[in-house]
Order: C-alpha cells, then structure tokens, then sequence
C-alpha cells in the first residue's frame, strides 16, 4: 500500500495498487480499478495526472 510519508514532503512513498489511469480526449485523467475495470475519479481541477497511480498505455 502507498504511503504519505513525512508531512510536508509534498510525495508519495511506493505506488497505488490495483489503480491505473488513462486521458481522456478532452484532456482530464480518469482513475480506474484494475480488477474491475470500472471508472472512480475523474480529476477535474487541473489536467495534471493523479500523482503514484500507473498510466495505462
């Protein structure tokens, strides 16, 4: 499981399991569970991707 570390060091320690994420064409990133394929977040504040989480190719 990933972990937050220290406060304030602004990262993540390892990667988050069983996620992956892929672009959508409008440009956000849309986070997905691996084992069921179905689609959790969709983050909408910037079109930065979600920070530990794989990309899918």
């Amino acid at each position: 499981m990933a972990t937050n570390g220290k406060s304030g060091d602004n990262r993540r320690h390892g990667a988050v399991r069983d996620r992956s994420q892929t672009q959508t064409p409008s440009g956000h990133w849309v986070k997905r569970d691996t084992d069921t394929g179905q689609f959790m977040d969709v983050k909408t504040s910037d079109k930065t991707p979600f920070k530990g989480v794989r990309k899918e190719k």
